[in-house]
């Protein structure tokens, strides 16, 4: 008998969960440049890639890693920040999920690539054990091309888990 941990959900498409967050950077939010600071910019790509991860298979979603956090731009106080993610790719239990994040001068109008990372999470039940998460379907050319990256990097990550373990 298949319990509800060991069924594999139906596949679902990148598009189905996408999600798109929009922050304005505050006084609160800076450091005494007024940049934004890296630790909100970092709890905003949380939030975001959660909501995706649990759009995604409709549980609750912890995250269990956090590869290639890439800060490319400043953000200034006053910009619109954009944060987009999507399910890369699916795993047994885990998903990753990759979080683009630009920022706007909406005074000039010039929009910038700011930040980059890719976040796994565990897809849990009441318990807070894992369970089997749907397999993604990458349709675009990008979507399979990170479709294909991602595995990359998971196997990446579970080399240097593994040497930490000995």
């Amino acid at each position: 008998m298949k319990t509800e941990r060991s069924r594999r959900p139906k596949e679902r498409f990148v598009k189905d969960s996408q999600v798109e967050m929009t922050q304005l950077v505050l006084p609160n939010d800076t450091n005494q440049l007024g940049n934004l600071l890296g630790g909100r910019l970092m709890e905003w790509m949380d939030i975001a890639a959660a909501i995706c991860a649990q759009r995604h298979c409709n549980r609750i979603c912890v995250t269990a890693a956090v590869d290639e956090l890439v800060f490319h731009q400043p953000i200034r106080i006053g910009e619109v920040v954009t944060l987009q993610a999507s399910v890369n790719r699916a795993f047994a239990t885990s998903m990753e999920v990759g979080v683009n994040v630009t920022s706007e001068n909406q005074l000039t109008g010039l929009r910038k690539t700011a930040n980059t990372a890719y976040l796994t999470f565990v897809a849990v039940d009441d318990r807070r054990q894992p369970v089997k998460v749907p397999p993604i379907v990458p349709q675009t050319p990008e979507e399979k091309r990170r479709y294909t990256e991602a595995l990359e990097r998971r196997n990446e990550r579970l080399k240097r888990r593994h040497a930490v373990k000995r």
